[in-house]
């Protein structure tokens, strides 16, 4: 019997604004699937691995070439437990829609995905090992211990890189951001391994940008007297593609609060216009994408149709947000709103705001 069995709820980061400085290991914080790998060795027989998301559901059948990895890891010694993030690695970095269409029903798709996008382990973690649970030891010492396991090891199974110095850690947050890496995280090197609590520190790339206020979901919100009251949900954001280019539907901002959805409404409402000439007449001019729909947008819609869930504005206004995550031209999550950018023309608002990214995170594992 493994002394740790799946599914085990992964030890997990709170969020703060500067690194710690102190007696800490700072590793990057890398955009894949967290996931905790499971090798589980009996006497006489093949390893059995497998692979669990942050929510506890099965990964190991969408990543075989993981799965082989890790069973010829753990064939050279005891069972293992493994803290780590899948990660497709693309021409540009690392490539998170490609991730997201690994997960898919269809063996053959399974098959035939593992050749064209093949994913890596980054591991950063070590639970157990040989049959003894390492999550009572500190950091440090399991640290140590998953370095002398993947001495040996080759891709896709690579070790994070790791520093002690937090100058270098922050040079990881200023020179690395986009392509797969989007934080940094610091573990105390004492620290204990604990299931679910937030005991390790994250501090997180957030980048500002200038957006076009094209459009504006609203919703209802109840009063004392039983009434309701309708105010601004999100504001649709929008990037201009160069000089003369089409206005992109790039995300939203939301999360305000009540009295400042009612004020957005009354600042809005003159801006109200038919869809008949918006540059979103027909769609949002956004490419498919297996991200979905962007959270808090509008659903896609065409010409003639006689309801939409959102509501065209002209866009003149301009406005500035904080982001986190971005999918090439689209903001993973809702950005935060900042303030009103009324000294600048929409059309200055353009994709190449978004144009620059860090160095690709290769370089970073090459470094470590």
């Amino acid at each position: 019997m493994p002394i740790l069995s799946p599914p085990i709820q992964p030890m997990l980061a709170r969020l703060a604004r500067e690194l710690p400085v102190g007696d800490y290991i700072y590793e990057p914080k890398w955009d894949g699937f967290r996931a905790l790998a499971f090798a589980h060795c009996q006497s006489g027989r093949e390893p059995q691995v497998e692979i669990q998301s942050r929510h506890g559901r099965p990964l190991g059948r969408y990543f075989p070439e993981l799965t082989e990895a890790l069973t010829s890891l753990a064939a050279s010694g005891g069972g293992l437990v493994i803290d780590g993030e899948i990660v497709i690695a693309g021409p540009g970095g690392f490539d998170f829609a490609a991730l997201l269409n690994r997960i898919h029903p269809a063996a053959s798709r399974v098959d035939r995905l593992r050749a064209e996008t093949p994913a890596s382990f980054i591991a950063f973690d070590l639970l157990a090992r040989d049959g003894a649970d390492l999550m009572g030891a500190p950091f440090a010492d399991r640290r140590h211990a998953l370095e002398a396991l993947l001495a040996g090891a080759s891709p896709p199974l690579l070790l994070t890189p790791a520093t002690s110095d937090v100058t270098d850690a922050n040079a990881w947050l200023r020179n690395f951001h986009g392509r797969g890496v989007d934080g940094v995280v610091a573990k105390a090197r004492a620290l204990r391994y604990e299931p679910g609590r937030r005991t390790m520190v994250k501090v997180k790339h957030e980048e500002t940008v200038d957006c076009v206020v094209a459009g504006m979901r609203l919703r209802r919100d109840g009063d004392s007297s039983g009434g309701f009251r309708v105010s601004v949900a999100s504001l649709l954001l929008g990037l201009y593609e160069g000089d003369g280019g089409c206005l992109r539907h790039v995300g939203v901002a939301s999360t305000f609060t009540l009295q400042r959805r009612l004020e957005l409404l009354d600042e809005l409402a003159p801006l109200i216009v038919g869809a008949e000439g918006h540059p979103w007449e027909r769609d949002f001019n956004l490419g498919p994408s297996p991200m979905g729909r962007l959270p808090g947008s509008a659903g896609r819609w065409a010409a003639g149709e006689m309801e939409r869930d959102w509501m065209p504005l002209c866009p003149s206004r301009v406005c500035e947000i904080t982001y986190d995550q971005r999918d090439g031209e689209r903001f993973r999550h809702p950005g935060r709103f900042l303030r009103w950018r009324d000294d600048r023309d929409p059309r200055s608002c353009t994709t190449e705001q978004l144009a620059f990214l860090g160095p690709a995170p290769a370089a970073l594992l090459q470094a470590s």
